[in-house]
């Protein structure tokens, strides 16, 4: 069986970058990666992701937005996590369970129980062995990811960029709620320190926590 580590934050908060670093460290140290995210991860999610980001579907009631992110994630989990898994890969993924609860429950305000239910039903018995959660004030990170979409040439990703200030709050606040809940499972991570710092300390206790697991190499 691989390990399965998770990227968790609110918008902007750098895990995106943060992952891909460690995905290459993980590499150069001769590990069996497989870096995905969600929403998406495979070609039927990744259409899903293009609704739930989509700036034009704000009307979505809060109710479907969780629907499609379980189906999402049952097609995800089962095509490419479980797989990559099974063989003893290490799994990146950018997002996962945790943010369902934090965006969804916290944010949107529905029942933690439905939550967790459709979490366990996309999931089965996969759950992350590690989640890094980078920490960030909510300004700060919508700044840097609306900075990050003007920048950008692809679709503007943009759906949950574009609510208020007191929505993020409420997700952050989900987050440091579960990294509570889960400390051995949760690893935080101050987001305001620079990349390097910040890829020096996941990478060191990322290192720590593998050397106590079997694994597969090139």
């Amino acid at each position: 069986m691989g390990y399965f580590i998770t990227f968790e934050g609110i918008e902007g908060c750098g895990k995106t970058t943060q992952i891909r670093l460690l995905a290459e460290r993980l590499k150069a140290a001769g590990r069996l990666v497989t870096l995905t995210r969600e929403p998406g991860g495979c070609a039927i999610a990744d259409k899903i992701r293009g609704i739930l980001l989509d700036a034009d579907n704000r009307a979505m009631m809060p109710h479907a937005e969780l629907l499609l992110y379980a189906a999402a994630r049952a097609q995800h989990v089962g095509e490419v996590v479980k797989p990559a898994l099974d063989v003893g890969n290490v799994v990146l993924c950018d997002r996962f369970t945790d943010a369902t609860i934090a965006y969804q429950s916290n944010g949107r305000g529905i029942d933690r129980e439905t939550v967790d239910t459709l979490n366990s039903l996309a999931c089965g018995a996969i759950r992350p062995d590690l989640t890094v959660l980078i920490d960030c004030d909510p300004a700060l990170g919508l700044e840097r990811a609306r900075r990050r979409i003007d920048a950008s040439s692809g679709p503007r990703e943009e759906r949950f960029e574009l609510e208020a200030l007191a929505f993020h709050q409420r997700v952050r606040d989900g987050y440091l709620a579960l990294a509570t809940e889960e400390p051995y499972r949760f690893l935080m991570v101050n987001g305001g320190g620079s990349v390097e710092q910040i890829a020096t300390v996941i990478a060191e206790q990322v290192a720590s926590r593998l050397e106590k697991q079997p694994h597969a190499v090139r």
